[in-house]
């Protein structure tokens, strides 16, 4: 016998819906569990496949993955024998400096007809002092020898008729005596006016105040007007012959390199005009704050060279031997100069160098390398110290 049995609920209504409801629901747990269980499972195939990557990437040689390696072009420069530069930079100044002041006793400043920049000679008035107290004073002197003068002719003429009565018997011995004296004296006297004159004009000679020797002027500390007196500061600042010089400051080790008499290129800050000189001394102590010395370098005068401007000197140092890189391989940032080169595991490394001159061939590099290393030609400025590349050793520099 078949018993079909209807469930009904509270007013007599079927509950078929409901059981559709609850088996749809165990249908959406379900599928959600396996997407899950899946989720997990493909998570880990990918854990697995990494870790194996990895490890599989550790056991493989260098040599093995090159096609994944960035290539870099080399060079090996060597050592060339080039003619040695150094650049150095430095302020100009007067070579000899001649300060001028008040030589005598000074006074008021009448004039000065002379101005900084100005070229002077030998003797030339700077400046001239009022004198009108000394010229009086002259006068006086003058009228002084003249009495001396006619004291001491007259003292003449009377020892003279005295001699021409001793022989008489009119005169005594004593009296010739008394009158030789008289007259001495007169003539002495007449000496010291003489000399107190001279003593008065040289010191009105020198109220001017003139130039020692010939140069250019380069500062003026006076004006009309102005009251001067011995022992004050100095009035002019003269450059003897015009002579200018460069103290060009050189490191220790650049210092030694050079000697006296080297032909040296000066070209003043904001000019494009360059004046040749040559190496007069070099200074005999090092700086102990910043280890450098002083090459003093002779120039002519030319209006262009101004004490006290800034100036960058070439000096030749003779011919040194040392690697020359292309500018393309030297970089630069704030910690100075600076190339790549390729150590033995192919690795980058930064090595500090120190530039000297630009020749046709490229840059000279006189410290930091021996000429043995790989140096990376070009793109160093995209590498890494410590990353691993490919290089490829050139001998040609220009390709």
């Amino acid at each position: 016998m078949n018993y079909e049995t209807t469930i009904t609920g509270e007013g007599g209504q079927p509950l078929t819906s409901d059981l559709e409801t609850l088996e749809a629901e165990d249908r959406t747990r379900s599928r959600r569990r396996l997407f899950i269980v899946l989720g997990i499972i493909i998570a880990a195939l990918i854990a697995a496949a990494v870790a194996w990557q990895m490890t599989s990437s550790e056991a493989v040689p260098v040599a093995d993955r090159e096609g994944q390696l960035p290539t870099v072009t080399v060079i090996a420069p060597g050592q060339t024998t080039v003619e040695g530069e150094i650049t150095a930079t430095g302020t100009l100044a007067a070579r000899r400096e001649m300060p001028v002041g008040v030589v005598g006793e000074g006074g008021r400043v009448v004039s000065v007809p002379v101005d900084a920049g100005d070229w002077v000679n030998q003797g030339q008035v700077l400046a001239v002092i009022d004198r009108s107290v000394q010229s009086q004073q002259v006068r006086s002197a003058r009228a002084q020898i003249e009495v001396a003068r006619s004291e001491a002719n007259l003292a003449q003429a009377n020892l003279d008729r005295a001699l021409q009565l001793v022989e008489r018997g009119f005169i005594s011995k004593a009296d010739v005596d008394r009158l030789t004296a008289t007259r001495d004296g007169a003539v002495a006297r007449q000496r010291v006016a003489q000399a107190q004159l001279g003593e008065l004009q040289a010191r009105n000679e020198r109220l001017n105040i003139v130039a020692p020797a010939a140069g250019l002027v380069l500062s003026r500390d006076v004006e009309p007007g102005q009251t001067v007196s011995a022992g004050s500061a100095p009035l002019f600042l003269i450059a003897r012959g015009g002579e200018i010089e460069m103290l060009a400051q050189v490191g220790e080790t650049q210092l030694s390199n050079l000697s006296t008499g080297v032909r040296a290129e000066v070209t003043p800050v904001g000019s494009d005009t360059t004046y040749v000189g040559q190496v007069w001394q070099l200074s005999p102590i090092i700086d102990a704050a910043n280890r450098q010395g002083t090459a003093r370098i002779a120039l002519s005068y030319e209006p262009g060279l101004r004490p006290g401007g800034f100036a960058t000197a070439r000096i030749a140092s003779g011919t040194i031997v040392a690697p020359v890189l292309p500018e393309s391989a030297v970089l630069s940032d704030g910690e100075g100069s600076f190339v790549y080169i390729i150590d033995s595991d192919n690795k980058a490394q930064r090595r500090s160098v120190t530039t000297g001159s630009v020749t046709s061939a490229g840059i000279v590099i006189t410290e930091g390398l021996t000429g043995t290393e790989r140096v990376v030609l070009r793109a160093g400025g995209f590498l890494t110290a410590g990353e691993t590349v490919n290089p490829q050793l050139t001998e040609n520099a220009g390709t």
